[in-house]
């Protein structure tokens, strides 16, 4: 019996005598290099101190990010005084050539601009909404202008009540808002600031954007976390939160795109995101992780609910978690955990958005299940020599892939689910394989934001040093990473090998593993598309930072060239990241201060006057057609019921957007009028802009796609394909400016500027 437990002793520490005796002396050096890193940072009051003081300075961070995006807005807008500047802009172009005169006017103008403002029937603040609104454009005043819904509506019932049953949004059509966009932050916040004592301190506008910056604290302060958390040390946070600020331009846009809905999103990601990397820690306490298991879910959750490309982005992350449980770099109970909470954040989503079909036919859902299914099916996966490991693996993932696309599919037969299409043409025609006359998947394929990610944006992290650190440290991981996981593939047998070639000991932990496909990842969709870059950059300053401070990276450098001792480790993981920290603040401290002084004003008096003009010369039942981006601001600043909108995941408006359009093809007067006027159109936008477009190249410009849609010959010279034939109708938005019969028995011109026409449809009996 005593021979028998001392066999079972020996197996439990290792094959025979000699691994008994190698393992003590394995802890005891472990302890050693314990003892001399306590001994070095003071012991366990210098690391209260340490964490204290790195938890000052990640909160400050936080807050001056959000201070500093906050006054680049104001300076760029100056936001606060729109009205004012824009007022002061029309009055002065005929006074312009003598700049005495200029000078002489101004001074008595603000006077009587001031009256003109505490006028008691038109106050101030109600000029400067327009003004300040027009400033969100795009889609961003759209998702706006559900919260000034909310904010003006009579009570929150009836807020929540016009959401659910909106019949402004898409004219002659009842959709629900809450089902078909994420706006429930909207809600939140416009409960949030009516129940609360602000109004008489805060406009509405204010508390809104204010709470956009403010996220830019939380998402500093998760960057900073997961750097520290992977490199140990609170250096590397304020590495990462110094590169994020400096390279600004490819980190975030949140100062000029603020109701966009990254940026409600990525700061919740980015939560998770560190609570992920804390969660793959090793030796975590069972209560610890079951709150980071719950953080975890609730950054999901909170993120998804935010923005609508949250399935594709979780995607991504299931397959970053898919590879490296394959390859046993994770542990395989908490993956499935993760694949579980991704689940569960998303379908709580899909209740909350009424069962949106697009989240039920997600091929996130259809992937994680297919995962959990596959692992049923196939057992002991991971057991057996290298070949028969392989073999087993290739066959997973197959199998994980076919039940991918048929789960997918089956999903989407039942409920007739069509809303993503538009996102795989797109993806098929983007990747090369074959063309498409398609107009939804060319508007994608000919917005700059979709398309591959600019060389010089190489250039500008380089200038910050990131790039360069970032290549060195992802190659540098990656070959750790392939040498790990060949070790974990291959058996004991070739461990032991493997760990005696040389001093250079390999190893990758489950965090930094996970960081480090989560990054690759991200950087092959951030090259793909543009629009997808501050997803990579934010999480590349991450992991530079997190690899010039890594004491594993510098002890296997250091050992590898025969240089190693503890001093020099510690002397390289602190210098080499402060001399960095320095360099930066020498080179880019100045810049950020000329542009923190640098003044710029909001000016579009074309847009004010046409949205004044609607507010003051329209019915409030008037319904508007034109395009997308101008409909957004129409809703937003007037109110007017809108023929289509710039959130484009619904088929049916995108066939409907499609058919508005023809405004700017070759089509006829009467084709057009039927076209608008079974949409209940009352008043039709021509933007000079588009019709006379210059900003795209032939081949991308709207009316360009709109004659290949059609089947008509594109203008100007360059080739057309064979069998596109020519037009038997002029362009609607020139002809119709020239007042022909034809025209102006279906359209009365009502309003015009240097960039819009807007014209009446005339009744019909």
């Amino acid at each position: 019996m005593a021979d028998m437990m001392t066999t079972v002793r020996q197996r439990r520490i290792g094959k025979g005598t000699e691994g008994a005796e190698e393992q003590p002396s394995e802890e005891k050096s472990v302890k050693t290099d314990e003892k001399v890193l306590s001994d070095h940072t003071g012991g366990k009051l210098w690391n209260i101190l340490s964490i204290t003081v790195g938890g000052i300075v990640a909160i400050s961070l936080g807050l001056l990010t959000s201070v500093y995006v906050a006054t680049l807005h104001e300076n760029d807008l100056w936001f606060s005084n729109i009205k004012y500047i824009s007022d002061i802009h029309q009055c002065i172009p005929s006074y312009s050539q003598d700049p005495g005169l200029t000078s002489f006017f101004l001074e008595s103008l603000h006077g009587k601009i001031m009256q003109l403002y505490t006028y008691p029937n038109l106050t101030r603040e109600k000029k400067q909404e327009v003004e300040r609104e027009i400033s969100f454009r795009t889609e961003c005043g759209l998702y706006y202008s559900y919260y000034k819904q909310m904010i003006q509506a009579a009570s929150i019932k009836q807020g929540l009540h016009g959401l659910v049953y909106d019949n402004k949004t898409e004219s002659v059509r009842t959709i629900n808002i809450l089902e078909r966009m994420n706006v429930y932050q909207e809600v939140f916040l416009s409960i949030l600031y009516r129940i609360l004592p602000i109004q008489q301190y805060l406009e509405p506008v204010y508390f809104y954007i204010y709470t956009l910056f403010g996220l830019q604290a939380v998402y500093i302060i998760a960057l900073y976390v997961t750097s520290w958390l992977l490199s140990g040390t609170w250096l590397s946070g304020l590495l990462a939160a110094c590169w994020y600020i400096t390279n600004r331009i490819d980190t975030t846009r949140v100062e000029f795109t603020i109701p966009l809905r990254e940026n409600w999103a990525l700061p919740f990601f980015a939560v998770q995101i560190a609570a992920i990397t804390y969660l793959l820690r090793t030796n975590l306490q069972p209560a610890r992780e079951r709150l980071t298991f719950m953080a975890v879910f609730i950054a999901t959750f909170l993120f998804s609910l935010t923005w609508q490309f949250n399935q594709f982005m979780m995607l991504l992350q299931a397959l970053a978690l898919f590879v490296l449980d394959c390859f046993d770099l994770l542990p395989t109970a908490k993956v499935t955990w993760l694949y579980i909470i991704q689940i569960s954040g998303l379908l709580l989503v899909c209740v909350l958005q009424f069962f949106n079909s697009m989240i039920l036919g997600s091929l996130l859902i259809s992937f994680n299940a297919s995962v959990l299914i596959a692992r049923t099916i196939q057992k002991k996966l991971k057991e057996g020599p290298l070949l028969n490991r392989l073999g087993k693996l290739i066959l997973h993932v197959l199998l994980v892939l076919c039940l991918t696309l048929l789960i997918n599919k089956f999903i989407k037969k039942i409920l007739n689910l069509e809303s993503d299409e538009h996102i795989f043409k797109f993806l098929k025609a983007k990747f090369g394989f074959g063309a498409t006359r398609d107009f939804d998947a060319n508007l994608y394929l000919c917005e700059e934001a979709f398309g591959l990610l600019p060389l010089n944006t190489f250039s500008r992290l380089s200038d910050t040093l990131l790039f360069y650190i970032y290549v060195f440290v992802l190659l540098f991981m990656t070959v750790a990473a392939v040498i790990v996981a060949f070790r974990n593939l291959s058996g004991s047998n070739q461990v032991q090998m493997v760990e005696k070639m040389g001093e250079c000991t390999i190893i990758l932990k489950p965090d930094a593993a996970y960081n480090l496909i989560h990054t690759v990842l991200f950087g092959c969709l951030a090259l793909s598309t543009m629009r997808m870059k501050y997803l990579w950059t934010s999480h590349m300053c991450v992991f530079a930072s997190f690899g010039l401070c890594s004491t594993e990276v510098w002890k296997l450098v250091l050992k590898c060239i025969n240089l190693y001792t503890s001093q020099r480790m510690h002397v390289m993981k602190y210098s080499i990241p402060i001399i960095t920290l320095l360099y930066i603040s020498y080179k880019f401290w100045p810049g950020i201060m000329d542009e923190l002084s640098e003044l710029r004003e909001f000016y579009d008096p074309d847009t004010v006057e046409l949205m004044n003009w609607i507010k003051s010369s329209t019915p409030n039942t008037a319904v508007f057609a034109g395009s997308m981006q101008l409909l957004a601001g129409v809703k937003l600043c007037t109110g007017r019921t809108l023929t289509n909108h710039p959130h484009y995941e619904d088929k049916n408006l995108r066939e409907r957007t499609k058919q508005i359009y023809q405004i700017y093809a070759k089509r006829s007067p009467e084709d057009v009028y039927g076209i608008l006027r079974s949409f209940g159109t009352d008043y039709v936008i021509l933007e000079d802009s588009i019709c006379y477009e210059r900003r795209h190249s032939r081949g991308c410009r709207l009316r360009d796609l709109l004659d290949i849609a059609n089947g008509h010959i594109m203008d100007g010279l360059g080739e057309n394909e064979p069998d596109l034939k020519p037009s038997m109708y002029p362009r609607f938005c020139e002809e119709i400016k020239k007042n022909l019969p034809s025209y102006t028995t279906h359209f009365i011109r009502v309003f015009q500027n240097k960039t819009f026409h807007v014209y009446k449809l005339a009744k019909h009996k």
